[in-house]
């Protein structure tokens, strides 16, 4: 006892709480957390009506969208983010597609952070919450999956995320037209790798 009295003393007296965030545990290995299972239900969901008339209605609609404009559209929609009027938000957010996906995260019960879709350019088409920014044409997530021959699928890295204490990974793919031969779009669906590793534990099997 006394030496734990002690122990909490010297840490008090270097400004260190007792109670202070124990280091964050190591980085899941994805591609055991990302199962096969999970990549198949992801499928089912994308394969869908929703989600490729969302994306050709959008790729007809822009068209042959020049550089500079793509690049107007993702400054206002980061503009709006810090604004109280959000138009090109507010129409997103409200669409069918992002309604579907925000169910689609709801049923996941934890184990999607976050569900987003882009046309052939890139450009968000619906999402389940607000991202960061509208285009995403120049990230890994659009450039492997999209564009790139014979990508079926593109995980990224695992990432630690400090607020919600878990480790996250973006798991990209590209939507195929309903024949399954054409390239309309891709989607990316962000999982919380934690959360999956725990479902793999034993003990949590007999709840899912």
């Amino acid at each position: 006892m006394k030496k734990l009295i002690s122990a909490m003393a010297l840490t008090l007296s270097l400004g260190i709480s007792p109670f202070a965030a124990v280091a964050k545990p190591a980085a899941p290995d994805t591609a055991k957390v990302i199962t096969k299972e999970m990549i198949e239900d992801i499928h089912k969901w994308i394969d869908t009506d929703v989600v490729r008339q969302s994306i050709v209605a959008q790729n007809v609609r822009y068209g042959e969208l020049a550089q500079e404009k793509i690049d107007a559209l993702d400054k206002q929609w980061r503009e709006e983010r810090e604004a109280d009027d959000k138009p090109l938000i507010a129409a997103t957010l409200s669409n069918p597609l992002s309604v579907y996906l925000s169910r689609m995260q709801g049923k996941s019960v934890g184990l999607f952070v976050e569900i987003f879709v882009m046309d052939n350019k890139g450009l968000n088409v619906g999402q389940s919450s607000i991202t960061s920014d509208y285009w995403q044409g120049d990230e890994a997530k659009y450039q492997k999956t999209f564009p790139a021959d014979g990508m079926d699928m593109f995980i990224d890295e695992a990432e630690w995320d400090e607020d919600f204490k878990i480790w996250r990974a973006q798991v990209n793919m590209p939507v195929y037209d309903a024949g399954g031969s054409a390239k309309i779009g891709a989607v990316t669906v962000e999982v919380n790798l934690t959360e999956a590793q725990r479902r793999l534990m034993p003990e949590a099997s007999e709840a899912f």
